[in-house]
């Protein structure tokens, strides 16, 4: 019986060509993805998110952080978003990161290459992390402007469940600033402590404005923190100054009324007596 003819087996030139053309086929679809760009930290208080452009269409994205001693850690696994909180991936704050964010076209390739990708500065954020605004507790004020804060919390827990503040990481090398002024007054003075209180001697005639900084000197950026809302002291002159404003007006006004109606009086008398000279005597 006649039989198929067989069909040579492949040449093994052939065989490695086909090889390549697959492998530089799927490094040249990778390679054809965008790639992340405008990449930017964004810290408060150790809060970290990372922040990139564009929107992805048909693709994904993965980040990496690669610390410069720890082992790296993949946050936001094929995710659509253009934005991701590596906070977790930083608890090690004196460390220096640098983020990865891979272009990835599908959850089922299988790739052969790494995938294209883009990367951010390095980001250190015990140097770089933005300090909040103090939350002020309490406030008074007599001879002395006497203040208590509480130090911005960070998101990081102590084993109990308490939050870290950051007096807990930074230590001795924080400190706090008081800008403060007179009420209605531009000329503003300062005074730094390392503590939660501050206890100014002030006058005690006069109101006070006043607003509290984090700062770390070492730093050599971002040394400054945000300003906590501005606030104002009341030693009762307010309340005062306008019982003593209504009370002179009312006296004021008592005066000018008691001059019209004298005036008044005097001008009908005058003419009654002008009148009076004016008649005959009886009997003449």
């Amino acid at each position: 019986a006649d039989q198929c003819p067989t069909p040579p087996p492949p040449t093994p030139g052939l065989t490695a060509t086909l090889q390549l053309m697959m492998l530089f086929s799927v490094f040249k679809g990778n390679t054809e993805l965008p790639t992340a760009v405008n990449i930017t930290w964004s810290s408060i208080n150790f809060k970290t998110i990372l922040q990139w452009q564009p929107k992805p269409s048909g693709y994904f994205y993965t980040v990496e952080i690669h610390g410069q001693t720890s082992d790296t850690k993949k946050k936001c696994t094929l995710t659509t978003e253009t934005e991701c909180d590596v906070t977790d991936a930083l608890r090690n704050v004196k460390e220096t990161y640098t983020a990865h964010i891979l272009s990835v076209q599908s959850t089922g390739m299988d790739n052969f290459e790494e995938p294209p990708f883009a990367s951010s500065e390095k980001f250190t954020p015990y140097n770089q992390t933005v300090l909040g605004k103090p939350e002020i507790q309490h406030y008074t004020q007599d001879s002395k402007l006497n203040i208590v804060f509480q130090d911005p919390l960070t998101p990081y827990m102590f084993p109990n469940g308490s939050f870290q503040s950051i007096r807990d990481i930074f230590k001795h090398d924080l400190e706090y600033k008081l800008y403060y002024w007179k009420d209605q007054s531009s000329g503003k003075k300062d005074a730094t402590t390392k503590s939660n209180t501050f206890e100014i001697s002030v006058d005690n005639k006069n109101n006070y404005c006043f607003y509290i900084q984090a700062i770390i000197p070492s730093r050599r950026e971002n040394r400054t923190g945000q300003e906590s809302m501005v606030l104002c002291t009341s030693v009762g002159r307010t309340i005062l100054d306008a019982e003593v404003f209504i009370i002179i007006a009312v006296i004021a006004i008592a005066v000018i009324t008691l001059a019209i109606v004298l005036s008044v009086i005097l001008c009908k008398r005058k003419k009654a007596k002008a009148a009076r000279e004016k008649e005959p005597f009886n009997g003449i």
